[in-house]
């Protein structure tokens, strides 16, 4: 993407990792030098609640410090939020929508009634499940922004993940592999 400061919105439910994934995207952003915000939207949530967070990523410095209304990127890792919450709320023309969902995004397209949104899918919840051991779409769907997006250098950013994830699990590896290889799969099992 050519513009200036890319704006994403993060949907998702409390507990299924919206706000860590925008920080540690944010931060892989960040580790390639790059200018960001990342930030959640904090009310009266609680596990299960609808959840938002937000990412602006550029190369200058963002002096712009309100929420997102009109974001380039929408990602969804919940697809049951279609039911109660506008993802397309304010989405810019020809913005991306990333969905966590088996469906296609040509099924997904006709669902949202998105005319020039370009749709990308991914079942972050089975590669969570095979590779993590529950279910836990944030990580996976990091690695299906990175591809849809193509704002960061992949192999970057798993290493700056891989580094915030080693001071977090240092006792459990497992767990830094298992969200390693989900980021991976999602990168490349995403479609358009």
């Amino acid at each position: 993407m050519s513009k200036e400061v890319i704006e994403i919105r993060w949907h998702g439910r409390g507990g299924q990792g919206a706000k860590t994934a925008a920080l540690l995207f944010g931060d892989a952003a960040l580790g390639e030098g790059k200018y960001i915000q990342a930030f959640p939207e904090y009310g009266p949530e609680r596990m299960g609640a609808p959840v938002q967070s937000f990412n602006r990523i550029s190369e200058q410095p963002i002096t712009l410090h309100t929420g997102i209304t009109n974001p380039d990127i929408v990602v969804v890792l919940d697809i049951t939020l279609l039911d109660s919450v506008d993802v397309t709320a304010g989405l810019l023309p020809g913005g991306k929508i990333i969905l966590n969902t088996c469906e296609s995004p040509a099924h997904m397209k006709q669902k949202l009634k998105s005319k020039d949104a370009k749709i990308y899918t991914l079942d972050a919840n089975g590669i969570s499940r095979e590779t993590i051991g529950r279910v836990i779409p944030n990580t996976p769907m990091m690695g299906a922004l990175a591809k849809a997006a193509d704002i960061i250098d992949f192999n970057k950013m798993l290493a700056e993940v891989e580094a915030k994830l080693k001071i977090k699990f240092a006792k459990k590896p497992e767990i830094i592999a298992g969200n390693i290889e989900a980021i991976k799969r999602a990168y490349n099992e995403v479609k358009a």
